[in-house]
């Protein structure tokens, strides 16, 4: 369907129902194109009130557009300005703007007065407001001679400025001589009238250099008062011979200085009335003085004071209300108050208004024989006059126009003409102002025009509200229809807005909604129509927001945010801090969807907003950045309730850095007695900001505060005053005392003394009290300094003393002290223990028992008994004062003990000691006893030499312990052949008086393994083991080296080839085998050469073959090969049949067989330089392989 605009109607009243028609044509009127004849519109003009700056040229503005272009021309105090007489004054070409050139000559009073501009062509004529023009002024202060003012401290003082009437109006301000704003606060403040009130002076506010400053803007120049010298004195200053110099009226004032309640210093009386204008700001005041400085409030009688536009300035002695209207009249109060009275004044505030448009008249375009009205309609209090003029001239006596009428603010047009084009002007008047409204009403008969572009492009995102301009003008006023598409498919009015102004509306714009529009306009004298385009995009979205982060002082942050948008805009994405610029900082860099901020600072916390941006729309998202720390320390400690032993401490809280306050810490400092040194008082949640301290006698306190949260504690806080309190005899006596003699005729008291802080006065003293324990004297007492012992002299040996330590200073003494025991000196012990015997448990241990010492004879604490014990073992050969002693402590009262570790088979002697804290008593008769054999250690080496065909010999070292007489040697062997396999097991009995032995009809050039060991009549010692290798056979030799020769002819080589492929499958499965825990490998070791004699055996020629490892070759662990000489030592030589087990499963019968397979468990390495890598001779190979 196709949509139609006509005009919307406005709704009359009853009676000017008839004038629907007209009305609808003035609102539907539009901006006729200045291509058209149409009468002049002022555009541009002066304000009424126009103030000049006399320094320069005066420009009058003026202009106009109109159809043909208007002429200027000026009144001058209602009548005609002749600028072609006055050479100062040009107007500007094409403009009726004036400019007064009085900066080369002429001065600015003399074009002071009221101009008034008329633009004017053949349709009509506009005038200007009337301007008037005065040149600013900033008039000095008259010579005045200003007396000092002397007065009472606690009177009231008024300081006028009374500044020079300028133009505008002076800003006004005290300051002293070196230009710095005077301080003002409730109790000096300035009025608005500019004098500087004091509701009571105080001797600081003397000085000589009061001065007002008045400072006109328009000139930029500031005058000065002369400055004004005040003297403020205190009632106690003012001697009789001052007072009687000084006459009643040479003190300022007569008020007393005590307190008084308030009074008004402006204004004055109990009630006022104010009158201010509708739009201005209203401003209310109220001074009051009085002792203690009085505090104002502010009520309104009938009514309560608009929230959003009352403000309270001047410490609250100025009531501001901005944007004042009728509804603000009423009576205000202001209530000065302190604690001696309240008084109240009453301002009547009434609201006037200047003129003010309720409907202005609006230019207004009909065609022949049309109908119309202009309005005019404005109010004000006193309600406005309104009169009419045409072209300039008052509608009385203006030229006669059948076609108006008029009706008090209305002029109704019917069937206009040509010649009914004219301007006419509303006047608006009260006597607080007027208005002056131009409107034209232009006869034109004009087709349709459309004013908007063809063919604009409109782009628009998806669900807003889509715009399509269609500017029209045409006379009569002509209808506007739209249309979609191509096919002219009409526009629903259920989805669509049509505007006044031809504007199509889509109220939800939505992909379908992309296309071509269609805007017709159309009325009697013709047609026309315009295309426009609408495209709809993709909203921007941000899918990836900032999130909220705490983070710590110093550290890194990232935010992220990540846009989408419509893949045919360009979005740029800025950051901002708290809807300003990031920080023009290295530390902050934008990378892609990020925003990294390094070494974060404390100013750094703040909102920090991504917005997306592209031509059509912008989307933003926030993120709160916290920055936490530690807290920052406290201040303004304050100490109020100051007691004997208690004190109130309040501070003020620093910034907690935006993690809560936990608790706060106080520490306390002694000033008196512990200087710089901090102790822990107390702790106090972190919500509180007072604390009652307990305190100490005669301390000087200062303290501190430190303030802890979740990431840590505070810096302290400033110390606070120092507060000493009153010396009090001490509360608490020494503690640790303790009675000990040093002597055997003295007893040692000590004690560990009070801290200064613990004296609690001066004179710090100690009152020492001792008696014997058993005995019936009386107390002995002794006062001494402050020190921590006295020594009791002449007392007998190891005697119980009661002793008591009391603390005192010079206000009195601490309460009765605890009885503690102590004792006299000691001496060494008299007696010996007696009846000291030894019973021998075995060859290492042996029991000792004695008889106590009677305690007298102790004479000290007994502490125990000393047992000293040697072996008088070689004690022939040394001195005796070299023998060797061991001692054995047991302690307290034991009678027996127990002596471990000895040496089996051995003669020792013993006494026994007593001793107390002296020392030890005399050492009771020697007793001698001996220790049984015991098991020898092994043998202390075993070397192999001159090994033969079928023979070895064997030397050894006896045990170096033999723990007794030796009995025997055995020795058991056992080959170990090619196979890894060991043989059966020889056992040999050897007598112990023996060193060398010869083995005989041994196997050539066989493996075998030794085991040897000492025995005692307890048994059988530690073994020591070797192995060795008897020498090869030569004639066996010499056959391997015919076989080598036979080796060298051809026919043979296929048979070595498959021997070969033999001995390396051997070679494989023993590898399996070995891995698997197989027998104990033995790897010959062979001469390579080809030379057929056998070579002499070498001890270092690396005959006797390794033990390796079947894994990874490794060599023997080291001490398993013999040395070069043949010897092994104890401690190389600890290998038992167990080491070769598997596990420990190897182990011997009661006959010393061995049980178990000999398996392939490594021995240790051989020493560095035996490896050899040479291959195993193939003549052993061969009779391994048979």
């Amino acid at each position: 369907m196709q949509l139609k605009i006509m005009p919307k109607k406005k709704r009359l009243s009853a009676g000017r129902v008839p004038l629907i028609l007209f009305l609808c044509q003035m609102i539907s009127a539009l901006d006729v194109p200045l291509d058209l004849v149409q009468p002049p519109t002022i555009i541009q003009q002066s304000p009424k009130d126009y103030i000049i700056d006399p320094r320069e040229n005066i420009v009058i503005q003026c202009e106009a557009k109109g159809k043909p272009p208007p002429s200027f021309s000026w009144t001058r105090n209602g009548t005609h300005f002749d600028i072609d007489k006055d050479p100062l004054v040009t107007m500007k070409t094409g403009s009726g703007t004036l400019v007064i050139n009085i900066m080369s000559e002429g001065k600015a009073e003399t074009y002071e007065g009221v101009y008034q501009c008329t633009a004017r062509n053949e349709r009509g004529a506009a005038i200007s407001n009337n301007i008037v023009v005065r040149p600013s002024r900033s008039p000095l202060w008259t010579k005045e001679k200003l007396e000092p003012i002397t007065l009472r401290s606690g009177q009231s003082l008024v300081l006028p400025c009374r500044p020079p009437i300028g133009l505008p109006p002076a800003i006004i301000f005290w300051m002293d001589n070196s230009f710095q704003r005077l301080p003002q606060s409730e109790r000096v403040s300035q009025g608005l009238n500019g004098d500087l009130y004091f509701s009571n002076v105080l001797p600081e506010d003397s000085r000589e250099d009061y001065i007002c400053y008045a400072r006109f803007n328009h000139t930029q120049t500031i005058q000065q008062k002369q400055p004004i010298s005040v003297k403020v004195i205190l009632v106690d200053e003012l001697n009789d011979t001052i007072a009687a110099n000084l006459s009643d009226t040479e003190v300022y004032g007569a008020k007393s200085n005590r307190e008084r309640p308030p009074t008004f210093l402006t204004p004055e009386g109990n009630a006022s009335n104010k009158e201010e204008l509708r739009g201005n700001v209203l401003s209310l005041e109220c001074i009051a003085e009085g002792l203690p400085t009085p505090i104002i409030y502010w009520i309104k009688e009938d009514g309560t004071l608009p929230i959003n536009r009352t403000f309270y300035r001047n410490f609250q002695k100025t009531l501001q209300i901005i944007q004042v209207s009728e509804a603000d009249s009423g009576k205000y109060q202001c209530i000065a108050k302190n604690a001696l009275g309240v008084i109240h004044h009453t301002i009547s505030v009434t609201v006037k208004a200047a003129p003010y448009w309720i409907m202005a008249p609006q230019n207004l375009v009909l065609s022949p024989g049309e109908d119309g009205a202009l309005i005019c309609r404005a109010n004000g209090n006193p309600k406005p006059r309104i009169s009419w003029l045409s072209n300039g001239v008052p509608i009385e006596i203006a030229p006669d126009d059948p076609s108006r009428k008029i009706s008090g603010d209305t002029i109704i047009f019917s069937s206009v003409q040509e010649r009914s084009s004219a301007v006419y002007q509303c006047n608006a008047s009260n006597e607080y102002g007027y208005l002056l409204g131009n409107a034209f009403v232009n006869v034109l008969a004009e087709p349709p025009r459309i004013l908007t572009s063809a063919n604009t492009l409109y782009q628009v995102i998806a669900n807003r509200p889509a715009l399509l301009d269609c500017a029209f003008f045409g006379s009569p006023l002509p209808t506007i229809e739209w249309f979609k598409g191509t096919k002219g498919s009409a526009l629903r009015e259920d989805t669509y807005v049509l505007h006044e102004n031809g504007t199509l509306e889509i109220p939800v714009a939505q992909k379908d909604s992309t296309g071509t529009y269609t805007c017709v306009a159309r009325n009697k004298l013709g047609m026309a129509k315009n295309e426009v385009h609408l495209e709809i995009k993709d909203p921007t979205r941000i899918i990836k927001q900032p999130e909220y982060a705490v983070v710590q002082r110093g550290s890194t942050v990232s935010f992220e945010c990540k846009v989408k948008h419509d893949h045919t805009l360009i979005p740029t994405v800025i950051w901002l801090k708290d809807n300003g610029e990031l920080p023009s900082d290295g530390r902050f860099t934008i990378d892609k969807d990020h925003l990294v901020v390094a070494d974060v600072s404390d100013n750094d916390g703040g909102t920090y907003t991504c917005v997306a941006n592209t031509t059509l729309d912008n989307v933003s998202a926030s993120a709160v950045l916290s920055v936490v720390d530690v807290p920052n320390p406290p201040f303004d400690l304050e100490l109020t309730d100051q007691l004997d032993k208690s004190v109130q401490l309040s501070w003020t809280p620093g910034d907690d850095n935006n993690s809560p306050i936990t608790k706060f810490i106080i520490e306390y400092e002694d000033a008196m007695h512990e200087a710089g040194l901090w102790r822990h008082q107390t702790e106090v949640p972190g919500t509180q900001t007072t604390a009652q301290l307990k305190l100490s006698p005669y301390v000087n306190y200062s303290f501190r505060v430190m303030a802890e949260n979740s990431l840590g504690r505070s810096l302290p806080s400033e110390a606070s005053e120092q507060y000493l309190t009153k010396a009090a005899e001490p509360d608490k006596n020494p503690m640790t005392v303790e009675g000990l003699g040093s002597e055997p005729d003295n007893l040692v008291i000590t004690w560990q003394p009070l801290n200064g802080f613990e004296s609690n006065g001066p004179g710090l003293q100690y009152k020492v009290s001792w008696r014997q324990k058993d005995g019936d004297d009386e107390w002995t007492s002794v006062v001494v300094a402050n020190v921590s012992k006295y020594i009791v002299s002449g007392t007998p040996t190891f005697v119980p003393y009661l002793i008591k330590v009391q603390a005192l200073n010079d206000v009195g003494f601490a309460p009765e002290p605890a009885v503690v025991m102590g004792h006299s000196g000691e001496d060494l012990p008299m007696v010996a223990p007696g009846n000291v015997h030894v019973t021998v448990v075995n060859s290492t241990l042996a029991e000792v028992h004695w008889d106590p010492v009677p305690l007298k004879s102790v004479r000290g604490h007994l502490q125990g008994y000393r047992i000293y014990y040697w072996t008088d073992q070689n004690s022939s050969k040394r001195n005796r004062r070299h023998i060797e002693k061991k001692i054995l402590t047991f302690q307290g009262s034991k009678t027996h003990g127990m002596l471990p570790g000895l040496e089996p088979f051995s003669h020792y002697t013993l006494n026994i000691r007593v001793i107390n804290g002296k020392g030890e008593g005399p050492a009771s008769p020697d007793r001698v006893f001996h220790t049984p054999e015991g098991v020898p250690s092994a043998p202390s080496s075993l070397k192999i030499v001159n090994p033969t065909l079928d023979s070895l010999t064997l030397e050894w070292d006896p045990p170096s312990h033999p723990n007794g007489i030796l009995t025997e040697y055995t020795l058991k062997y056992q080959p170990i052949n090619s196979t890894h396999e060991l043989g059966p097991l020889v056992d040999l009995k050897i007598p112990a008086n023996k060193t060398r032995w010869t083995l005989k009809n041994l196997n050539f050039s066989t493996r075998y393994k030794f085991y040897f060991y000492a025995q005692t009549s307890a048994g059988s010692g530690s073994q020591i083991t070797e192995e060795a290798v008897t020498t090869v056979d030569e004639g066996k030799m010499a056959m391997a080296s015919r076989q080598v020769d036979i080796a060298t002819q051809g026919w043979f080589i296929g048979l070595m080839c498959a021997v070969a492929l033999l001995i390396l499958i051997l070679l494989i499965v023993c590898f399996i085998r070995r891995n698997k825990g197989g027998k104990y490998p033995v790897k010959e070791k062979e001469d390579a050469h080809a030379d057929p004699e056998i070579q002499p055996m070498k001890e270092d020629d690396g005959t006797f073959g390794e033990y390796s490892d079947a894994e990874d070759h490794k060599p023997l662990k080291k001490g398993s090969r013999t040395p070069s000489d043949r010897t092994v030592k104890k401690e190389d030589s600890d290998d038992s049949l167990v080491d070769y087990g598997e596990g420990v499963n190897g182990q011997f019968n009661e006959d010393g067989s061995f049980i178990g397979q000999y398996s392939g468990k490594k021995e240790k390495e051989p020493a560095e330089g035996n490896e050899s890598s040479e291959a195993p001779s193939p003549v052993n190979a061969m009779n391994s392989f048979v």
